[in-house]
């Protein structure tokens, strides 16, 4: 009887992919699902891997660490309030009223349409303003306010800003500010019910603050 040699296969080694779809946009939106539940303090990179259905270490793979991941939440955030902001700013046209009036529709709407985001962005020491260009993008997002808020005050771009312009920069923003907290704080839901609900909030509450809006004529 002939014998048949039959060579064995040789072994190939299958490479699993360590994450299944994009880990990256996993990763963003299980931030914000916890930031939205615990807050920006109650955030931990394992949680975030947790939910992802990654290992612990897999994330270094797109963030160095979980201050990496927030700051990549925040620049998201900044980048489109800054584009919300020029937007509303061009619809306010030559009015530094209407534009600040614009500007203060659209930050509030943004905060209440990102709440996670949104309590990031704002939280002190939690994101690295280093991160590729946070920093320039979060100062876009100021130097809108500051352009409509020099318009209203006279002063040139190249002026320097006048403590009298600064005080009004201040006031707008701290109203706007403060006005996003009460909202997402649900401290306006109560004086809302008597007005139709929550919808009053953006509807009628926010327009009718706005109009208050100080502004140098």
């Amino acid at each position: 009887m002939n014998s048949v040699k039959i060579k064995p296969r040789a072994k190939t080694k299958s490479k699993a992919p360590y994450h299944h779809g994009d880990l990256r946009k996993q990763l963003v939106a299980a931030a914000e699902e916890i930031i939205l539940e615990r807050g920006v303090d109650g955030f931990t990179l394992r949680e975030a891997s947790r939910r992802a259905g990654v290992s612990p270490a897999a994330p270094a793979h797109h963030f160095k660490d979980a201050r990496g991941l927030l700051s990549e939440v925040a620049l998201l955030g900044f980048q489109e309030f800054g584009d919300a902001l020029i937007a509303a700013d061009q619809r306010g046209g030559k009015d530094p009223q209407k534009r600040l009036y614009e500007q203060g529709l659209a930050y509030v709407t943004f905060a209440l349409k990102n709440p996670a985001r949104f309590q990031l962005m704002f939280a002190h020491g939690k994101c690295d303003m280093r991160y590729k260009n946070l920093g320039e993008v979060a100062e876009r997002s100021f130097k809108v306010l500051e352009s409509a808020v020099r318009a209203a005050s006279g002063l040139k771009p190249a002026d320097d800003m006048t403590e009298d312009a600064y005080g009004l920069l201040m006031a707008n923003w701290s109203i706007v500010h403060g006005f996003a907290h009460l909202a997402l704080g649900g401290e306006l839901d109560t004086p809302a019910g008597g007005r139709g609900g929550k919808g009053a909030i953006l509807k009628s509450f926010l327009p009718l603050t706005l109009k208050h809006l100080p502004a140098r004529r």
